[in-house]
C-alpha cells in the first residue's frame, strides 16, 4: 500500500510540475509576443514620424522654390515643372500624414502634424520675401514641435 501511495504522489508531483511549467512557459511566450509586437509598432511609428518630417521638409522646400519661380516666370516649362514637383511632394506629404494618423495614439500628435502642414499653404500666398520667411519659420517651428512630441512617443 505504501508503494501505491508513493506512486500516486510521484505521478501527482510530475503532473503538477508539468502544469506549472506549461503555465510559466505560456506566460513567458505571451510576454515575448507582446514585447515583439510593441517593438514592431514602435519601429513603424519611428519610420512613419521620420517619413512625415522628411516629406514636410521636402514639400516646404519645393513650395519655396515654386514661390521664387513664380516671381521670376509667370508662365513656361520651368513654372509648370515647379508646380508639378510641388504637387507630387504635396501628395507624398499627405500620404505620410495618413500613416501618422493611422499609427498615432495621441490626438495631440495629429494636431501637431496638421500644424506643421498649415504654414506651407501660406508660403505659396506670401506677398513678399519677409512674409515667406515668416511662414517658413512657422513651419519649421511647428515641425520641431511635432518631432519633439513624436520622439517622446517612440522612446
Amino acid at each position: 500500500m505504501e508503494s501505491f501511495v508513493a506512486a500516486i504522489i510521484a505521478v501527482a508531483g510530475t503532473l503538477l510540475g508539468s502544469i506549472v511549467t506549461f503555465v510559466f512557459q505560456r506566460v513567458s511566450a505571451q510576454r515575448a509576443e507582446r514585447f515583439a509586437r510593441d517593438e514592431r509598432l514602435r519601429q513603424e511609428r519611428l519610420a512613419s514620424y521620420s517619413a512625415f518630417a522628411g516629406a514636410i521638409t521636402e514639400l516646404r522646400q519645393s513650395v519655396i522654390s515654386l514661390w521664387f519661380t513664380r516671381r521670376n516666370h509667370t508662365e513656361g516649362t520651368e513654372l509648370t515643372a515647379a508646380q508639378r514637383e510641388s504637387d507630387r511632394l504635396g501628395a507624398a506629404a499627405d500620404h505620410a500624414r495618413f500613416r501618422v494618423q493611422l499609427l498615432a495614439e495621441d490626438p495631440q500628435l495629429m494636431t501637431l502634424a496638421d500644424a506643421a502642414v498649415e504654414p506651407i499653404g501660406a508660403i505659396v500666398r506670401a506677398v513678399d520675401l519677409a512674409a515667406l520667411r515668416e511662414h517658413e519659420t512657422r513651419c519649421q517651428n511647428a515641425l520641431t514641435a511635432f518631432i519633439t512630441a513624436a520622439g517622446a512617443h517612440v522612446r
